[in-house]
């Protein structure tokens, strides 16, 4: 009669080359789900400088800038120039999303205002990105700080700072997150527009990942979580966004929330209840930042327009 250790030897050899294959394929499926994660849909951009001027005459004068991040990467955006001296505002898209979708929010505000506009690329975002990766606001919120770092060192023709000390960051998504982050780094940042905040980055990898999977699995979302922990080297952030909110110091807020039914209403609402200084707050737009491409002209207008005002009227 065989003893018990040789049974149970054979039962692990009987069932371990099933727990090898169960165990490589749920290292695939996580490989393929953090690779495909952070590396955003891309596509053509919807419009550039050169064919909006073909549309509307040789009026953008938007020019296509390079400058480096603090880890040494390329980062590149669109830039109109402003009035000498005058404040500068930087506009951020969201995920899976590129630069084109904030043209005309960021040509209509030079024409407004006269403030110089930056609008970049996040990094893994656009045509054939120079950074081929996104990290989810790992890394954002300092590439951010890099570009207002950036755009101190343009000078006007007579030599003198081309922007003031005083600096608007508008961000959707991904790139509010990014806003937040910068904002409380840097105290130039004098006014905040928010659109769609995720509470945390976990909130934007599960939207990620569901649109990925194109469904709702908490199996994949604890393989997407994991696996990003691990593609991070344990440093995927954990800040939430109500925790960067409490931390702004002397900043004019304006939070963009949508009606009942946008999935980012309520956490941007959270957030907003975690700024100390009592933002202005549009809490039921018809329109937010994610669906501007498929906006009729009324209604862009119709967002665009508060969002203007308040960078002109928080950064004067």
């Amino acid at each position: 009669m065989p003893s018990r250790t040789s049974i149970v030897g054979r039962l692990f050899k009987t069932f371990l080359p099933v727990v090898f294959v169960i165990l490589m394929a749920i290292v695939a499926v996580g490989t393929w789900l953090v690779y495909g994660i952070t590396r955003p849909p891309r596509a053509a951009y919807l419009v550039t400088p050169q064919s909006f001027s073909k549309v509307t005459g040789p009026i953008v004068k938007a020019t296509d800038v390079k400058w480096k991040n603090h880890d040494g990467t390329d980062a590149r955006g669109w830039l109109i120039l402003g009035s000498d001296g005058a404040p500068a505002v930087i506009l951020l898209h969201g995920y899976g999303a590129d630069r084109s979708w904030l043209l005309n929010l960021a040509v209509k505000l030079n024409e407004t205002t006269n403030f110089t506009v930056l609008w970049p690329d996040l990094r893994g975002h656009g045509e054939n990105p120079p950074v081929n990766w996104t990290s989810f606001g790992k890394v954002e919120g300092d590439d951010l700080t890099a570009a207002i770092d950036y755009l101190q060192t343009l000078r006007s023709q007579a030599g003198k700072p081309q922007v003031a000390a005083r600096v608007g960051l508008y961000g959707i998504g991904l790139g509010g997150y990014a806003a937040l982050d910068a904002a409380t780094r840097v105290p130039q940042v004098r006014a905040l527009a928010l659109d769609s905040v995720p509470a945390s980055p976990e909130d934007l990898v599960r939207a990620a990942t569901n649109a990925r999977t194109q469904m709702n699995s908490d199996v994949f979302q604890f393989l997407a979580r994991t696996g990003m922990t691990v593609y991070s080297f344990g440093k995927f952030p954990t800040r939430t966004s109500c925790e960067l909110a409490r931390s702004l110091g002397d900043v004019r807020v304006l939070v963009l929330a949508g009606r009942a039914g946008d999935p980012w209403r309520q956490s941007t609402l959270d957030m907003a209840r975690c700024i100390r200084i009592a933002p202005e707050t549009r809490s039921d737009l018809p329109l937010t930042g994610p669906n501007l491409p498929s906006s009729t002209g009324e209604e862009e207008e119709a967002y665009d327009r508060p969002v203007i005002e308040f960078f002109d009227k928080s950064l004067r």
